[in-house]
């Protein structure tokens, strides 16, 4: 063996190993992000005794969380691919950690919307953002395995707190909970983005799914029609979603199970806990899915198993057990979006701007946070019931299945064979 081939090896093997690494940072600064959205559930209570407003008016905070998450997002993609994901994704974590210290004193709305509102919804952004197209960078030919790990640190972080977060409300009250919990994120987010690396330069090896050759600006981007159905049909995707995490306590409450012991513990802590391990555990396998049978056919398996699920799960809403189990279910077909969708653009308009396109479609997300918050909980209060709001999301869930298979899989076919 020649001394160039066994330096070829040694970089080959470096570079596996610094892939990892990578992903594994890149899945810890996810954690350290994700109780501000998925936790939110179980601070409405407290939060309406302490500010004295109707549930309409709060859940506005967690509409402008995910809104300033995404909206802005173009521009910190931007940044992040101007100026490195380093130093962006360890001032998100900041943010996030300094917006629960702050929202911790809040005695009025308004300094609740701007501190965990807009904070959060900047530092929360900033992270998302900038992991998922530091790992797209990384993983050209594992896209949709990887996109879902690190989605898998947003989804399954809570999953850590979320039982730490609920006793220490019950037991410490709600300042002292949301600024422990605010130093901890902070701190674990910091340290763990002082480690993340560019992504050497590798153009990815062809095949049936990948680009080549190909990397689309966001300004060429945002001109294809074919961007914009993937814009729509994860906008209706975030839209279903959204409505069962911001709505799921008050779901629990009115059918009657929200107290309920299932295997000694409450059903709703319990239920949410299972729904953070299926919502992370669903990225990452969907997203190996798709890098075998493909995006489009993944969409609609997955999205289809949604809208499944969330049905039996209003007509047996009654039933404890199975609103713990059905409610895992649901959340098992809708996290898989946030590694579908990013590893469905990224095939499909290259990786050279990864994050900055990326954040273009994730701005589809905040579009559903208006309609999955207060929406959903205005159609509730004007229709006194939860059979309207589910058959708005099980209906998008069937709705975006079918554009997967009918219109998005030949199309993009076409597109990446021109």
């Amino acid at each position: 063996m020649s001394v160039q081939t066994e330096i070829n090896l040694s970089q080959v093997v470096v570079r596996q190993s610094q892939k990892w690494q990578q992903l594994a940072l890149g899945l810890l600064c996810m954690a350290s992000i994700s109780s501000p959205q998925y936790v939110w559930t179980l601070l409405t209570k407290p939060l309406l005794a302490r500010l004295d407003v109707h549930l309409p008016v709060l859940q506005v905070t967690f509409s402008l969380l995910i809104i300033f998450q995404t909206f802005l997002s173009p521009l910190q993609g931007k940044l992040i691919d101007r100026f490195g994901a380093q130093r962006f994704i360890g001032i998100g974590t900041l943010l996030t950690g300094a917006s629960w210290i702050g929202a911790a004193y809040s005695q009025s709305i308004w300094s609740l919307y701007l501190l965990y509102g807009v904070v959060g919804g900047l530092g929360t952004g900033i992270v998302y953002i900038g992991v998922v197209g530091q790992v797209m960078r990384w993983f050209p030919q594992q896209r949709g395995f990887a996109a879902g790990m690190v989605a898998a640190g947003y989804g399954m972080g809570a999953i850590i707190t979320t039982l730490p977060i609920a006793n220490s409300l019950a037991s410490h009250g709600l300042t002292q909970t949301l600024v422990e919990f605010g130093v901890g994120f902070a701190l674990v987010g910091w340290f763990a983005s002082r480690g993340l690396r560019p992504a050497p330069n590798t153009d990815p090896i062809p095949s049936a799914t990948l680009t080549t050759g190909r990397h689309y600006t966001p300004s060429k981007m945002l001109k294809h029609p074919l961007f914009w159905l993937l814009f729509f049909m994860m906008a209706c995707m975030s839209t279903s979603g959204l409505m069962v995490t911001s709505q799921l306590a008050g779901f629990a409450s009115e059918v009657g199970v929200s107290q309920v012991v299932i295997w000694g513990m409450a059903a709703l802590p319990l239920a949410m806990s299972l729904d953070r391990l299926t919502n992370g555990l669903t990225r990452p396998l969907f997203g190996w899915v798709s890098d075998r049978i493909g995006r489009e056919n993944t969409m609609f398996v997955a999205f289809a198993l949604e809208a499944a699920a969330m049905t039996l799960w209003l007509t047996f809403r009654h039933d404890p057990l199975l609103f713990i189990v059905l409610s895992g279910v649901v959340f098992l077909g809708w996290g898989e979006i946030f590694s579908l969708f990013p590893a469905t653009l990224t095939d499909t308009f290259g990786s050279q701007h990864a994050t900055s396109n990326y954040g273009w479609l994730y701005m589809s997300q905040g579009v559903g946070s208006i309609l999955g918050g207060p929406l959903a909980a205005l159609l509730y209060q004007t229709s006194h019931g939860w059979v309207p709001v589910f058959s708005v999301a099980i209906g998008l869930d069937i709705l975006t299945a079918l554009l997967a298979v009918v219109i998005l899989k030949p199309w993009r076919k076409r597109f990446l064979q021109h």
